[in-house]
């Protein structure tokens, strides 16, 4: 009873990560910038750093997060225009590169650099309480009504690039303030997880994205309750857990589809064999 009461608000945090990000993971494979997410994870990641480097935490830690979130959100508002001029994957590539060196830079002048360091990329997921619970769902009910009200100027902008640069920034000023609260609670392994690999679970079997984001769903849920499980059972860090699992599933998904795929043909090369 004690453990189950210990670990609510960490599944209840997982569930409201996996609530959002499917949804943006659909957009970001749509859009086939798989990466973005890392690198404004981590430039989110540079405000965070930035503020440990000057010896603040709470609210100043907040404010610079979500200054980084928008600069962040302003820079790929451009990407469409970017892509034009050089490879968008490289140019996400290199603003991962520069925030994570950036931020050991600054780490690297604190008391605790690496606890800091480590802090961002892993989050503290165990360790989160009421109050952490519900501003995350307060933030993650706003962005998410937002995008119900336009989801379809959100999805034709995914969908076929239609839409200026005040959608283009809407689209990702919002997922960076998603970002905000999911890398300081989850890190930016287990954000990255849950914004690719369920909605990637899902595209394998269907296009249709109710059926994409409802298996995204379950497939999160049952990754974060065996990650929470076996985390507080051995005494393991939990983000690597749960995207160790997310992994397991999706390449067990994989030959899957590749079993069925290849057991179709040999089905069909048979009954054109028996034609003739």
């Amino acid at each position: 009873m004690e453990a189950t009461a210990f670990l609510a608000y960490p599944f209840l945090a997982c569930v409201l990560l996996i609530l959002i990000h499917t949804y943006f993971g659909i957009h970001v494979l749509e859009r086939g910038i798989i990466f973005v997410d890392l690198s404004l994870a981590q430039f989110i990641g540079l405000g965070m750093a930035l503020s440990f480097s000057f010896g603040h935490e709470g609210v100043e830690t907040y404010v610079l997060s979500i200054f980084f979130a928008g600069l962040g959100a302003f820079i790929l508002s451009f990407s469409r225009r970017i892509a034009k001029l050089t490879n968008i994957e490289a140019f996400i590539g290199v603003l991962y590169i520069f925030s994570l060196a950036a931020s050991i830079l600054f780490l690297d002048r604190t008391p605790h650099g690496v606890e800091e360091f480590k802090a961002i990329l892993n989050g503290n997921i165990l360790w989160v309480g009421l109050e952490e619970v519900t501003s995350t769902f307060i933030v993650y009910a706003a962005v998410g009504i937002l995008h119900f009200i336009f989801r379809r100027r959100f999805l034709a902008l995914s969908l076929r690039g239609d839409g200026g640069f005040f959608w283009e920034f809407l689209f990702f000023f919002s997922f960076a303030l998603v970002l905000v609260k999911s890398v300081r609670i989850a890190g930016i392994l287990q954000v990255f997880a849950f914004l690719i690999i369920p909605a990637l679970i899902g595209r394998l079997f269907t296009t249709k994205i109710p059926r994409i984001i409802v298996s995204g769903w379950l497939i999160g849920l049952f990754s974060s309750l065996f990650g929470i499980a076996a985390s507080y059972r051995w005494d393991l860090p939990l983000a690597p857990l749960v995207v160790s699992a997310m992994g397991g599933l999706f390449f067990l998904m994989l030959w899957l589809k590749s079993f069925r795929a290849r057991k179709e043909v040999t089905s069909r090369d048979q009954r054109c064999v028996s034609c003739h």
